[in-house]
């Protein structure tokens, strides 16, 4: 990469890091909290808490990048960035469960997904753009585990409100970064036309991905109304639960580090992708196992471990895949299909997680979970190689 380059890659992927962290910060904890709040005693308005911000993720992304193709890249990304700032205040300030669902949905309103890949792809070349994507989807893995590493040392001290008032100074740090330290934006853009949206749905590699960032997400978002009541009756309180989180993470970003991404390099990229969609699978029959009896913590570290690692891949070959995949032409619409996946997934986790947990508790959270990921795994397996960026 040349410094340039360098500059946009790390200074977009800190972006799309400052964001996904504020909206994941709230998750290892949300369902606990909840309960403290008018309202908090229903669970299926507890997901839909939880996941609202992906539906109006899913509402907007698109065009939020069709008006970055109009408008310029960066104010549209710090007009996002803004609601974001203001659903984050909404959702401290707000009184009842009922108006964290308004923040929160005023959070995910800030649709800048598309519009930060799209800037990155103006930024950078064909050739380095795969490591580009690949850095913001690593970005997004680590704030995920970092979220569950703070989060519960947090709560204790700042409560969900406080949380909150974080995240809002997490958006305006974005925004910072965005007006002094991303590159300036190229003078010409090149618009997405509508025959290249039909293509991206047509193309059935790109269609498994998208699969992919749906049920991940949608998995991502379920477990988390199960995963801390499981910790707490393994006897984890909240505010230690920290110290199952940071030793799972760490060992899966190791192993992620140190072998996965090796094997990858060595030509065995299917392999190692289909293996990890199995391997998060399998993590969600141990935990069915889980519930029901006092769970051990050593057990549920272990799981946690390998759904991290599991999901940190993912997470971080997603994007790379998808920008392999597409056609330059192709590329702006087929990252547009993939955000607004990956937001419908989000809001899909929330809503029917909460449904799920009401009428058969974690057991059906997690027995979900393992057949959507079957369902996944059976249909990414006829997946072909990707070709070389170029």
């Amino acid at each position: 990469m040349t410094s340039d380059e360098k500059r946009a890659s790390f200074s977009l992927a800190s972006i799309y890091a400052l964001r996904m962290l504020g909206l994941f910060l709230v998750l290892p904890v949300f369902v606990l909290e909840a309960h403290n709040y008018p309202g908090g005693d229903n669970p299926a308005l507890v997901g839909l808490a939880m996941g609202i911000y992906g539906l109006t993720q899913a509402l907007l992304q698109i065009p939020f990048g069709l008006a970055s193709d109009r408008l310029g890249r960066k104010p549209v990304i710090v007009a996002g960035l803004a609601l974001f700032a203001i659903g984050s205040m909404v959702a401290a300030w707000a009184p009842s469960l009922t108006w964290l669902v308004i923040g929160r949905a005023l959070q995910g309103a800030g649709a800048i997904s598309a519009a930060v890949t799209a800037l990155l792809a103006d930024l950078t070349r064909d050739q380095v753009r795969t490591k580009s994507m690949a850095l913001i989807g690593v970005s997004i893995a680590l704030m995920f585990a970092l979220s569950l590493v703070i989060a519960p040392a947090l709560v204790p001290y700042t409560g969900l409100a406080g949380l909150f008032w974080i995240t809002f100074g997490l958006a305006l740090s974005a925004i910072a970064v965005v007006v002094w330290v991303v590159p300036p934006e190229p003078a010409q853009h090149v618009v997405t036309s509508r025959a290249g949206l039909r293509e991206v749905l047509a193309n059935a590699e790109l269609l498994r991905v998208d699969l992919g960032v749906f049920v991940l997400h949608a998995v991502q978002i379920a477990m988390w109304m199960s995963v801390p009541t499981l910790l707490r009756e393994a006897g984890v309180a909240t505010a230690q639960q920290w110290q199952v989180y940071l030793p799972a993470v760490a060992g899966s970003l190791l192993v992620m580090g140190g072998l996965l991404f090796r094997l990858e390099r060595m030509g065995y990229f299917r392999a190692v992708y289909l293996g990890t969609i199995g391997l998060v699978a399998l993590v969600q029959l141990g935990f069915v196992f889980s519930v029901g009896s006092t769970p051990s913590v050593w057990a549920v570290g272990l799981l946690l471990g390998l759904y991290f690692l599991g999901f940190n891949t993912q997470e971080a070959s997603q994007p790379s895949l998808v920008s392999r995949l597409a056609v330059p032409r192709q590329r702006g619409a087929a990252l547009g299909v993939y955000n607004t996946m990956m937001s419908l997934g989000i809001f899909a986790g929330g809503v029917v997680g909460g449904l799920v947990l009401k009428a058969w508790g974690s057991e059906g959270i997690f027995l979900l979970s393992a057949a959507l990921i079957t369902v996944w795994l059976v249909l990414a397996w006829p997946m072909k190689p990707a070709p070389a960026n170029g």
